[in-house]
């Protein structure tokens, strides 16, 4: 964990020397481009359309679903080690529970790569846990992050962020909330505030 935030740190300081570089290279009217860059480097968004759609579909905040992808994979498709796959890292396993729960019958693995279903699957799943832990985000995200079954141990629907017994899911939870808001604030009109 501790080398993967290195990594990040390293790998946004570098980004954040090429802007600056760029910046000053092509002199003060550079600086609204720097402040696109800037973002794009920090709090990126894509697919803003399919995450406004989910939202209203299933009644989930868009800058919550926007939130858990920053925090998933920073809007990268990618695959981890464990297989979760996409933008919202669903495990084969989660997108098998969320094809019976949904009544779908066709689904397959390499569906994940797609962003509209990776997407779709992710929001399905993170209304599933905030309807399972009575709209309590906190529980909902830890069970996202570390499955329902330890969210429910560590206090089910009265869970607080403090009471979280794992650093990881601890911080996991506190960065998507803190997201969340930033998603909000910057991104309000393109996630149909």
């Amino acid at each position: 964990m501790k080398r993967k935030a290195r990594r990040r740190r390293r790998l946004l300081a570098g980004g954040l020397a090429v802007a600056v570089g760029l910046a000053v290279g092509l002199g003060v009217g550079a600086f609204g481009a720097f402040d696109d860059l800037f973002q794009e480097l920090t709090l990126p968004l894509r697919h803003e359309d399919i995450i406004r759609q989910q939202a209203d579909e299933k009644d989930v905040d868009a800058s919550l679903i926007a939130a858990v992808i920053y925090a998933e994979s920073r809007f990268r498709d990618q695959t981890s080690k464990a297989g979760a796959r996409g933008l919202m890292q669903v495990t084969p396993a989660t997108a098998n529970e969320v094809e019976r729960k949904s009544g779908g019958t066709r689904f397959r693995l390499a569906d994940l790569a797609d962003p509209d279903i990776n997407i779709r699957y992710g929001t399905f799943y993170l209304e599933l846990m905030l309807d399972r832990f009575g709209g309590n985000e906190v529980a909902a995200l830890a069970a996202y992050n570390a499955g329902p079954t330890k969210a429910e141990r560590w206090g089910g629907t009265a869970l607080a962020l403090d009471a979280i017994p794992l650093e990881e899911t601890q911080a996991y939870v506190a960065d998507v909330l803190e997201k969340r808001r930033e998603y909000r604030d910057r991104y309000g009109r393109e996630l149909g505030y």
